[in-house]
């Protein structure tokens, strides 16, 4: 078995079984904010991050077409920083994130930004659903699948795409709409999440699942 592909070695392992799409989606975007996309920002995403905003404009407005909920993450901490723990004291780049430091940097970017009757859900760590009230948010919408998009797939995006699985949630995470500065832990994510956590999806499948749902969607978004 020395001359099989990496693919090869996980399917003979069972890795990578597909998910059944649910019937009550929801579109969660995760710290889609301008400190990901400005230049003078010490978490500049550059490329990957840009295409990831293109990306997830589109499914954000397929998502809006489809009226099922959509929820934005971003992350705030108080001044100093205390509520970040060890996560700020390993990545002090996150001090922008600080209330009142950076407001500009803070900000949603633009196409992306929450619309009224949209769901904010503010964290301190990398996944959406730690010490947050996501997971009680979406059971009480009656919520059985999340599509994810955001900043970054190594980090964020991954913690929460696990998470979600551990929830209970079938997580969809939209290529197109999700991005890293780097195009190797990118890539490296996204095939260890297909392979054990999630599925990931191009954004041309995720807008048919969308246009598609014969069930009606939860109520609110």
């Amino acid at each position: 078995m020395a001359d099989e592909t990496l693919s090869e070695n996980y399917a003979r392992g069972g890795f990578g079984r597909r998910l059944a799409f649910g019937q009550r989606p929801a579109l969660l975007l995760v710290d889609l904010v301008q400190a990901y996309f400005a230049p003078e920002s010490p978490l500049y995403g550059g490329a990957g991050c840009q295409a990831a905003l293109e990306g997830a404009v589109q499914l954000l407005a397929a998502a809006r077409a489809a009226r099922i909920p959509v929820l934005h993450t971003n992350v705030a901490f108080q001044p100093g920083g205390r509520d970040g723990g060890v996560f700020t004291r390993k990545l002090p780049a996150l001090q922008v994130f600080e209330r009142g430091r950076s407001p500009e940097l803070a900000a949603f970017a633009r196409g992306v930004e929450p619309a009224g009757g949209e769901t904010l859900i503010t964290k301190q760590y990398a996944s959406a659903f730690f010490a947050t009230s996501l997971a009680s948010t979406l059971t009480a919408l009656g919520v059985d699948t999340v599509l994810i998009g955001g900043v970054s797939t190594s980090g964020c995006v991954r913690a929460t795409a696990v998470d979600a699985c551990q929830h209970g949630f079938i997580p969809l995470v939209v290529r197109e709409a999700v991005g890293d500065r780097a195009s190797a832990p990118h890539e490296a994510n996204l095939f260890d999440l297909q392979a054990k956590y999630a599925e990931v999806i191009e954004l041309r499948e995720a807008a048919a699942y969308l246009a598609g749902l014969e069930v009606a969607p939860a109520s609110g978004r």
